[in-house]
């Protein structure tokens, strides 16, 4: 397939899946509320035995072993997030990588460009019922972000000719 079909497809993905993640941030706190499914799912007292028996603050709300459908709904979102910005990291490299930029320019767009959807997406948020938007989260897409473009630069090391496909 030619570079620029190639391209085409793999920029139309990323927009795509920028746009689901917009969709999704519209959605209320409640629409996304996992924490009635999590309590059919296990108990209780189930989770309080599986969980890590500690607590920690977090962007002003505490999180414990002893409320486990809030402890475990936290991790949940926020392995959502690190998934999905890893996933919207990875297609930028694959439309990018069918350009003429470098490696390195690649590598810094792709940071540049999730970073900064990830800053308006928790913009977006402010103006939706029953969410927050909130810089630490950023911090937390960017881990996703970062693992994506160290996998990429890993994956560029042991194989250098998949740059020319």
């Amino acid at each position: 397939m030619q570079k620029n079909v190639k391209r085409n497809l793999w920029f139309i993905a990323s927009i795509l899946f920028m746009l689901l993640i917009f969709a999704k941030s519209a959605e209320t706190y409640q629409q996304q509320d996992l924490r009635p499914q999590l309590a059919v799912w296990f108990s209780s007292q189930s989770l309080m035995l599986w969980l890590p028996h500690i607590a920690f603050v977090y962007d002003g709300a505490r999180y414990s072993w002893q409320t486990p459908y809030d402890m475990l709904e936290f991790f949940i979102r926020k392995l959502g997030h690190v998934t999905e910005y890893a996933i919207l990291a990875f297609l930028w490299q694959q439309t990018l990588r069918h350009t003429r930029l470098s490696r390195g320019k690649i590598y810094l767009w792709t940071v540049l460009i999730c970073l900064l959807y990830a800053s308006s997406d928790e913009w977006h948020q402010t103006f939706v019922p029953g969410r927050t938007g909130h810089p630490i989260d950023v911090a937390v897409d960017s881990i996703g972000i970062l693992l994506a473009t160290i996998i990429y630069w890993i994956f560029q090391r042991v194989r250098p000719d998949c740059r020319k496909s």
